[in-house]
């Protein structure tokens, strides 16, 4: 189904960053997407507005229940000029998957993905042609009637932003330092971990918080029941290579299906590699790297894509991977991904689609 939505344009532009200095998540362009629900009409009323405030009242029920969903995608731009985005599809399935969860009602079919993609072709002067820049691209979903009692909202707004960033860690591709959580619980199965929920992240400041304290840039989560197996290092999946065998957790409702941990399973396993998705203890890892097993770690995401891991660090015992440095197959991942994102390379998934 298209969708046509009607567009408001500022009659104040913004300058555009300077793609030298753009650091993640700080920009935002002129205008966004705004779409209302209540129960009388379902979804309705879609529209390109002047990026601005949003005017809720305090008894919103986001502000007191935590009713909110989003997603988190990207824009490139081509060598050619061409505006691209990588498996929104995806996006809009997980997305809707979220919105089950937590009692949101969905959007329709392919809406989310038709007014990203208005959103973006209006804003596409704001996708930044420097290498390992993009357009970030953030859709959301909250309630907003204002009541206090716990019951899900009656009333809701659906709205995408857009970001022009750089490399989501100030080092690139430079390996992390990941400082491994055995003491704090991020997700357990039955819980919303597998969606995109912003209370999932809230949890997890109290352990980024200290992490940072000690030099780490990020924290690897282990199950919330034994603490015991690892999950994901952040917001990432993360993935180990141990022995040729390329492994990470599997999707038992803690974890997020990652759009691009799918596909990199999807290349790893394409390349004729070794691939499970299974538990995998810390300990494993561990006694891996003693005996001179464990080759790589390393996480996917969208906002980094891949991110190469130098340093583990659990129960105050260091493990330096691969020396420090970004392992083979972690570059060739980065390569491929960027590769077919930025429609350098031949794309034989379709996962590209043009705005």
């Amino acid at each position: 189904m298209h969708y046509q939505f009607p567009v408001t344009k500022t009659t104040a532009p913004k300058g555009k960053p300077d793609p030298e200095c753009l650091n993640f998540g700080a920009t935002f362009t002129d205008h966004m997407f705004l779409m209302d629900y209540n129960v009388e009409n379902g979804w309705h009323n879609g529209r390109i507005v002047p990026y601005g405030p949003l005017c809720l009242e305090p008894a919103a029920a986001v502000f007191h229940y935590a009713q909110e969903i989003f997603e988190g995608m990207k824009g490139y731009r081509s060598p050619d000029g061409r505006a691209l985005l990588f498996r929104p599809d995806m996006n809009d399935r997980r997305a809707m998957n979220s919105c089950e969860r937590i009692c949101i009602p969905p959007l329709p079919e392919g809406l989310m993905t038709e007014a990203v993609k208005a959103l973006v072709d209006l804003e596409r002067d704001w996708i930044p042609e420097k290498e390992g820049t993009s357009l970030y691209i953030r859709p959301f979903i909250f309630a907003t009637e204002p009541f206090i009692g716990v019951r899900a909202s009656n009333e809701y707004l659906f709205v995408v932003i857009l970001s022009p960033v750089g490399p989501y860690y100030a080092g690139g591709l430079a390996p992390t330092r990941i400082y491994v959580e055995d003491k704090y619980v991020r997700s357990v199965p039955g819980g919303t971990g597998e969606i995109k929920a912003g209370g999932n992240y809230a949890v997890g400041l109290r352990t980024e918080h200290e992490a940072h304290e000690k030099g780490y840039s990020q924290v690897l989560w282990l199950d919330g029941i034994e603490r015991k197996y690892v999950e994901e290092i952040g917001t990432s999946n993360a993935f180990f290579v141990i022995d040729g065998e390329v492994i990470t957790s599997p999707l038992t409702g803690s974890i997020l299906p990652g759009i691009t941990r799918d596909s990199v399973l999807t290349l790893l396993r394409k390349w004729g590699l070794k691939v499970s998705e299974r538990k995998l203890s810390i300990q494993e890892v561990y006694d891996a790297f003693d005996q001179g097993k464990l080759e790589e770690v390393f996480a996917s995401g969208t906002a980094a894509v891949i991110s190469p891991v130098g340093e583990l660090c659990w129960k105050d015992r260091k493990l330096s991977i691969n020396g420090g440095n970004i392992g083979p197959l972690s570059q060739k991942l980065y390569d491929e991904l960027t590769g077919i994102q930025l429609g350098k390379k031949e794309d034989p998934f379709g996962w590209v689609v043009e705005v």
